[in-house]
């Protein structure tokens, strides 16, 4: 045990300061990714009918096409190969047939669901449902389903007209099978 436990705290203090100073002096410069950023930072691109930046001057797109598909990244598919397109076509006709026997029927989405898992071999937790505008007493339609496995999913659809489609795609990049909505 020390004599003066003051003194000693102080002492150890000074040098932890003293320590920091000069090892905090050591590191490179250059190893800071802000020292090869721009001081000036991030501009628009100009328009066509402005003059040009530097070569290399990097800058924000102010294309409408292009702000459009940035926004709506998340609704692209993942890329499937041809062999899991053809190994799911079975289900996507199963699950064509399935809402074809929906369609006309006062059913709910419970029932949609229970049906779409039947055709796709999954349980009716794992179908996504979404439901559009009401048909009016004209039975089922307007509504998305879809399921699938890995990055495949096979999805349905019964139109305003009661028409029946189903297809295989890839998982979108947000992680569903149906497509977000979008907009704003």
């Amino acid at each position: 045990m020390s004599r003066h436990p003051v003194r000693t705290a102080v002492l150890g203090v000074l040098l932890s300061a003293g320590l920091v100073t000069s090892v905090g002096g050591c590191a490179d410069p250059s190893d800071d990714p802000r020292a090869t950023a721009s001081r000036e930072g991030m501009r628009y691109c100009p328009a066509p009918n402005e003059p040009p930046l530097a070569p290399q001057t990097p800058c924000i797109s102010q294309d409408p096409a292009q702000k459009y598909a940035e926004n709506h990244g998340y609704r692209r598919q993942t890329a499937i190969t041809e062999e899991q397109r053809a190994g799911a076509r079975g289900r996507a006709e199963d699950l064509a047939e399935a809402l074809r026997g929906l369609t006309g029927r006062p059913v709910g989405a419970s029932e949609v669901r229970a049906a779409a898992a039947v055709a796709l071999g999954l349980e009716p937790g794992d179908i996504e449902y979404r439901a559009g505008a009401d048909g009016k007493g004209k039975g089922l339609q307007n509504i998305d389903v879809g399921g699938g496995e890995g990055r495949v999913c096979v999805n349905g659809r019964i139109d305003d007209q009661g028409r029946v489609t189903a297809e295989v795609a890839g998982r979108t990049l947000d992680g569903t099978c149906l497509p977000g909505l979008g907009g704003h």
